[in-house]
């Protein structure tokens, strides 16, 4: 009996060893993976794709640049210095231009994508974030999380209109435009704010029930919901935004940070920092399940979605405990 025992054991933790390392899982599959100008063993944050010119915008947070990937040959464009801290990055394609939140000295830089460098730096508050663009408005609204505020850009102008103060740090936002609100999670209070875009003044807040530290946020406007990651206690949270109230609470792995989307697919991704992406599918608006944790390596904070390829992208930091810098690239194995 002892020996069967451990010889299942054995084959439990081969298993396991197996899966950790394993390059697909159930709803991803590893298809490339390419170095980034670094330096190694520093954290990335926000990612986000350009639709028009196939880029995609890496913030490179503890190296102070943000890289221009061309998402056709996975080369590396450019590498713009001057983002000092870079958290958030947020593109306005009808200017040709993209928005960095940076943490390092407090500011929000303006990148032109046609010369590849910072042409403006705005001052704003503390600890800019994560930022999302409202483009009938022409705004652009940045998370200042330390500042517990909400700074409003005017991309024509490139000034700071309007900053809204809050009782609490604030997480990512999110433009919805269907409804034309702007979301912004208040994560000390575990509430989720909307504002409206067209006076900029505050149109509701609403608790977010067991989610605690509502950081993370993306949305599927069709349907009229947001899926939030929820820091303080690893739950993917889905909240109604016809009723106000969240209506599913799911397990995530230890660390969620960065969630996204792919309406494609109606698959939610959240890159958690414990060594996992967590998958959940939307069977229909009000139905969820959790489809896995995918495993990749430890200090995965962030990912981003190609909504026509349905490719997922998440750069790395370190590989089995050693420094890397590198863009890791996983095609969604579909029907898992």
């Amino acid at each position: 009996m002892q020996k069967r025992i451990l010889i299942a054991g054995f084959i439990a933790l081969s298993g396991a060893m197996a899966l950790a390392a394993s390059p697909g899982g159930l709803t991803l599959k590893k298809v490339a993976e390419f170095d980034l100008p670094g330096p190694p063993g520093k954290r990335f944050d926000y990612l986000t794709i350009t639709p028009d010119d196939h880029y995609l915008l890496s913030a490179h947070l503890a190296a102070g640049q943000t890289y221009v990937i061309d998402l056709r040959t996975n080369k590396i464009v450019a590498t713009v210095t001057d983002t000092p801290g870079a958290e958030g990055v947020e593109y306005v394609p009808e200017l040709k231009k993209a928005y960095t939140s940076n943490a390092g000295d407090n500011t929000i830089g303006v990148l032109d994508l046609r010369q590849m460098r910072v042409v403006k730096k705005i001052p704003t508050e503390a600890k800019p974030d994560g930022s999302a663009y409202a483009a009938p408005f022409h705004k652009l609204y940045v998370s200042d999380e330390r500042g517990k505020a909400e700074a409003i850009v005017d991309v024509r102008t490139d000034n700071i209109v309007k900053t809204l103060h809050f009782d609490s740090e604030t997480g990512m936002p999110q433009y919805d435009p269907v409804a034309q609100r702007v979301y912004v999670n208040l994560q000390d209070k575990n509430i989720f704010a909307v504002i409206d875009p067209a006076t900029d003044e505050v149109a509701g807040r609403y608790p977010v029930g067991r989610c605690a530290g509502n950081h993370g946020m993306t949305l599927d406007p069709e349907h009229h919901r947001a899926f939030l990651a929820c820091e303080g206690n690893d739950l993917m949270t889905v909240f109604n935004l016809d009723t106000h109230q969240p209506i599913a609470f799911l397990p995530v792995a230890g660390g969620p940070d960065v969630i996204k989307f792919d309406s494609g697919l109606r698959r939610i991704y959240v890159a958690c920092s414990s060594g996992a992406i967590s998958v959940f599918q939307m069977d229909d608006p009000d139905h969820y399940r959790k489809l896995e944790d995918f495993p990749v390596q430890k200090k995965v904070h962030t990912l981003a979605v190609d909504p026509d390829t349905h490719r997922v992208y998440a750069p790395e930091q370190e590989a089995d405990g050693k420094a890397v810098a590198r863009m890791v690239v996983y095609d969604a194995v579909i029907n898992p």
